[in-house]
């Protein structure tokens, strides 16, 4: 899933962002750049918001920004981004102009997210699905699963495609251990979420409760890669006994479709809006860095994948290195359970 390159990008990054907050990069720039969306979603209301587009000429202010390098990478989502009425336009200038960026698609529109892979090579796609066709159809409103299947068969061979999985209260373990086999089927990458409440989306409901969680996770999980330990440590997050820092706030970033920029996707933070700062002055400006500073350090209130898989990768990598009282000197204090020494390795080895 990551490369050696990728690893050792981010942890140059990530010493830049710490030592030189004024002047960070970023990792990742997520843009929501529609609420149009044809799905009816039970665990994301965004198809009951007023349709809303960044344009074209809003994105490509965005992209001088000073913070955007070339390696950034630039997701373009919704909604359902190829239903943005300037979806070619955008698409046509990020092959020109940012080849590192990737498209994100629920595919109930098979036929246009195919012709538009092939023609704007999306550096990644990737597709939800959340279950079998029962469960997609109860969870996502639509009979959609056969049509993610048709992206799948049509494009598995043309670019690096990834499946989407939310475990959420509308579908189950079992339906995890499906959407990996169909991943191992076709022999593309699988990446797993956590169901989390996010204001963006509206979504409201009760975060998972599901008692013996460990138990009930799949075996076939452990084909896959950077899902099981996210997976696994949500029931210690879940129940009070992990801590980590928020880094990710520091590299990672996303942008809404009226232009907000959050803090992250969890708080309800908004650190400006692009239609009146530049986005280097809202990331990068004295305020925001003060915000971000305070949260970074203090803040352990989700799991969502955007934000959490960042701070697993970067603390398990660091622990390969170095031992984990040193790390805490200049980290701070963290624990992945209740026992505030044990390691990532030591937690795993008994998995």
């Amino acid at each position: 899933m990551y490369s050696i390159f990728d690893y050792a990008y981010n942890g140059c990054l990530y010493l830049n962002n710490i030592i030189r907050p004024r002047h960070k990069r970023l990792s990742q720039l997520m843009i929501y750049a529609t609420t149009a969306c044809q799905s009816q979603c039970k665990h994301c209301n965004i198809w009951q918001k007023k349709v809303e587009h960044l344009s074209i000429d809003d994105i490509q202010q965005v992209m001088k920004s000073r913070c955007v390098t070339r390696h950034t990478t630039v997701g373009l989502e919704g909604g359902e981004f190829i239903l943005h009425p300037q979806a070619a336009e955008i698409m046509a200038w990020f092959r020109g102009h940012h080849p590192n960026y990737t498209l994100l698609s629920n595919c109930l529109a098979p036929r246009r997210v195919i012709k538009a892979v092939r023609l704007y090579h999306p550096r990644h796609l990737y597709v939800s699905l959340d279950g079998d066709r029962k469960t997609y159809q109860q969870m996502r409103g639509r009979d959609g699963h056969d049509r993610v299947i048709q992206v799948v068969e049509a494009l598995k061979d043309e670019l690096p495609l990834s499946l989407m999985f939310c475990l959420s209260p509308w579908n189950s373990f079992e339906d995890m251990a499906y959407v990996i086999d169909v991943a191992k089927h076709y022999g593309v990458d699988v990446r797993i979420g956590i169901y989390g409440t996010m204001a963006f989306f509206d979504t409201t409901c009760e975060l998972l409760t599901t008692t013996d969680f460990i138990p009930q996770i799949p075996k076939n999980i452990h084909d896959t890669q950077e899902n099981f330990d996210f997976v696994a440590l949500y029931d210690e997050w879940r129940n009070g006994r992990l801590r980590l820092r928020c880094q990710s706030i520091m590299s990672n970033l996303v942008i809404h479709s009226n232009g907000d920029v959050p803090l992250c996707q969890n708080l309800g933070i908004t650190i400006g809006n692009i239609h009146r700062q530049s986005l280097d002055e809202i990331f990068n400006g004295k305020a925001a860095c003060q915000i971000q500073c305070h949260y970074s350090k203090n803040c352990n209130d989700c799991w969502i994948n955007f934000h959490r898989k960042y701070d697993i990768i970067l603390l398990r990598n660091l622990e390969r290195l170095l031992p984990k009282r040193l790390i805490e000197h200049f980290y701070g204090p963290y624990q992945w359970t209740n026992h505030p020494r044990t390691t990532y390795h030591q937690y795993f080895k008994k998995r």
